[in-house]
């Protein structure tokens, strides 16, 4: 893992192919430099914006790693929170924050990364280490991003052990229209309003509603983890569906 337990940039993925079916993000270099510009402000518009709820939905996705794993990769880190809550509840284990964006790693380092986890500055479709290294690998509100969605569950099949445990945080597309009303309302209309007050960054809470509309549903995502050699294993509701956990097992 030392090969990448350094803050400097990644080179940025291109996938050459993409796949039948494959969901595509917004191009990797437009993300990282958006991360980059908010960085400062990343924690507290976390807070605000969920309204603590953030807090809890970490909590719920530390609660479900399995007791067995020892190497855990928590992938689209940010400033580290998810990474952190692990290391603190599972001392023990080898805990690697992996993002390609420098600057949000950087956040962190006041908060223990770097100390209480490991820093690998890495894209997350290519990722910097051997087949099988890890026993877990999380990933909270981070796959959305992918500028290739199978090309990112590929890479993380590829790195974590035969029988090793995946789990996503994440925004989903709901695909039941009077469900999904009142979270658009507040995605499209406050969200963006609040995140360029406190940011000042007039593009980056305008991409986060965007990103969730064109993203897939669960049902699609369970797709993407079975032609990408994982199987889902549960799906959990958090806050009123606003987030949800999934927690799938490498084929």
């Amino acid at each position: 893992m030392s090969a990448a337990s350094r803050f400097e940039a990644a080179p940025l993925a291109s996938p050459d192919a993409q796949g039948a079916g494959d969901t595509r993000g917004a191009p990797a270099a437009d993300v990282r430099s958006m991360f980059a510009r908010i960085a400062p402000t990343y924690d507290v518009l976390n807070r605000v914006l969920s309204a603590r709820r953030d807090v809890g939905w970490r909590r719920a996705a530390v609660a479900a790693l399995d007791p067995n794993a020892r190497r855990i990769l928590d992938l689209c880190a940010g400033t580290g929170d998810l990474a952190l809550a692990i290391a603190a509840q599972r001392p023990d284990a080898r805990v690697v924050a992996g993002d390609f964006c420098v600057e949000m790693l950087q956040g962190g380092v006041a908060k223990g990364v770097g100390r209480a986890v490991a820093p690998a500055a890495c894209d997350a479709l290519r990722l910097p280490f051997a087949d099988g290294t890890f026993d877990a690998i999380t990933v909270a509100f981070g796959v959305r991003n992918f500028e290739s969605l199978d090309a990112g569950l590929r890479e993380m099949r590829r790195i974590v052990r035969p029988g090793g445990q995946l789990i996503v945080l994440e925004f989903f597309r709901n695909p039941s229209g009077w469900r999904d009303r009142p979270f658009q309302l507040y995605f499209r209309h406050v969200l963006p309003h609040l995140g360029r007050l406190v940011s000042h960054d007039t593009q980056a809470y305008s991409y986060l509603p965007a990103s969730v509309g064109r993203f897939v549903t669960r049902t699609e995502f369970t797709q993407h983890l079975e032609r990408t050699a994982w199987k889902q294993e549960r799906a959990r509701d958090l806050t009123l569906g606003i987030a949800s956990l999934i927690t799938a097992r490498a084929c």
